[in-house]
């Protein structure tokens, strides 16, 4: 991809979740995600139906009238976007590609936490951290991150989800808010690093799936690789027990999603590449609120 294309495509993600996050998802996002509490402000007059408990009395006995302490709510947090880079990414039969959704999707989210003045960092995954952008604020930080989910090419096509959770607790010593975004098919063995993560940082996992990943249409002798491992299989799809072990491979993948988010208190939802993720989004968010 070109200079010139590359700065087509951001503008036009840009356009389209900005406006997401500017007229659905800024204040759900706000409401949903708190800072980490009340930080004193400033001191002004008692006014009837001030709270007495709020009275600062140094500043009275000085003045020889009540004034109040004034406490806002401390705002600043950081949102750190984890996305799944290895090969399943470019799976797709409808519409689009699993990875231009976590794009879209992660694109959105930033621009919602930048609305909050909040900082964001990235950190892109394969079995391997292909890349870590330290969390910032600003609106050229924010077009960072979407050019590089846009053209980074990952040194590897395997998944290690675990691995990826390890990472943040070496880089992050704070609290921060978390999107995992991947299809969690190829790990399954992440649900205890996830629970110790989920104790400091609030986690969201987005499972980002295909409709034809649940389900196998007969097709008969259909050759088949996969994007992690290069293999290429024949499968005879019209066998009915050999499209019942697929779906159920997808479905148990899937449990174990939902079992290991929910175990660890962390959140979960999943979305198709043909569903609106907005409104998948938006119900979480109020959900959560």
């Amino acid at each position: 991809m070109d200079t010139k294309e590359l700065l087509k495509k951001v503008r036009k993600i840009e356009i389209k979740t900005r406006r997401l996050s500017d007229h659905i998802f800024g204040g759900e996002y706000h409401s949903t995600f708190k800072g980490r509490g009340m930080t004193f402000s400033e001191v002004r007059q008692y006014q009837y139906g001030d709270d007495v408990r709020a009275i600062d009395w140094n500043v009275t006995a000085r003045c020889n009238e009540p004034y109040i302490k004034v406490f806002e709510e401390e705002r600043e947090l950081t949102m750190m976007l984890m996305v799944d880079v290895s090969g399943s990414k470019f799976f797709g039969t409808q519409n689009q590609f699993k990875d231009e959704m976590a794009t879209e999707i992660s694109a959105t989210l930033a621009f919602s936490a930048m609305q909050n003045n909040d900082k964001i960092g990235l950190i892109l995954f394969s079995d391997a951290i292909e890349l870590f952008i330290p969390p910032k604020k600003g609106r050229s930080h924010v077009l960072r991150i979407i050019r590089e989910l846009l053209e980074f090419k990952p040194q590897s096509k395997k998944t290690d989800v675990a691995g990826a959770f390890k990472f943040l607790s070496s880089v992050m010593k704070k609290k921060a808010i978390v999107f995992v975004l991947s299809d969690f098919m190829t790990d399954d063995d992440y649900q205890q690093t996830l629970k110790i993560v989920g104790k400091k940082h609030d986690v969201t996992g987005i499972r980002i799936y295909d409709q034809h990943e649940e389900t196998i249409p007969n097709l008969g002798l259909v050759q088949m690789k996969d994007e992690e491992t290069n293999q290429v299989k024949t499968i005879n799809t019209a066998s009915k027990k050999v499209r019942e072990n697929y779906a159920k491979y997808h479905y148990d993948k899937a449990v174990y999603f939902e079992e290991s988010f929910r175990k660890s208190g962390s959140g979960a939802l999943a979305t198709r590449v043909d569903e609106s993720y907005v409104k998948k989004l938006l119900g979480y968010f109020k959900n959560r609120g």
